[in-house]
């Protein structure tokens, strides 16, 4: 059990005090809006993503968005959605999808835990690296439809397919 784990292996912790605490210790860039929702900043390869969870007692649901820019010509929104529903299809948790009004993609996911369920510090680690992870791995893809005139059959080709054991 690595340390941060331990220290949040407590079943009475808020999701959003694990994931303060997560950010804390990666040193992620974060930003407590409210009780129930954090933002942050995580630097990938290709750019700097904004991600953001946040608590539905309602529900009781931790959901999380990833965002990055994309405002591509409006020429371009079919062959971008195209590809977007070919990552969709490569994705086995959370999926993609545009918000035009905002020109962002998001990366969207949601850890239910009904009925009492809580969500470990491993498993919401995990969820926010697998977010980070699937917008690296397709926005090649965005960016080579949206602005380099890729059809989505080619540009969905160069989104890295995940590698499995060791090298």
């Amino acid at each position: 059990m690595s340390s941060v784990e331990y220290d949040l292996s407590g079943d009475d912790l808020h999701p959003i005090d694990i994931v303060e605490n997560l950010a804390e210790h990666h040193e992620w860039d974060f930003d407590r809006v409210g009780d129930d929702q954090i933002a942050m900043a995580i630097e990938g390869a290709w750019r700097t993503y904004s991600l953001t969870l946040a608590w539905s007692d309602y529900d009781q649901t931790l959901r999380l968005i990833c965002a990055f820019d994309m405002d591509p010509p409006n020429a371009r929104l079919p062959a971008l959605y195209e590809v977007m529903e070919r990552a969709n299809d490569k994705c086995w948790s959370g999926a993609f999808t545009r918000l035009s009004a905002q020109k962002i993609m998001v990366y969207r996911y949601g850890l239910n835990l009904a009925g009492g369920a809580t969500a470990s510090a491993a498993q919401i680690s995990e969820m926010v690296r697998r977010a980070v992870m699937a917008c690296e791995r397709f926005f090649p893809a965005f960016q080579m439809v949206a602005w380099g005139d890729e059809p989505p059959e080619t540009a969905i080709e160069i989104a890295m397919t995940e590698a499995f054991g060791r090298a």
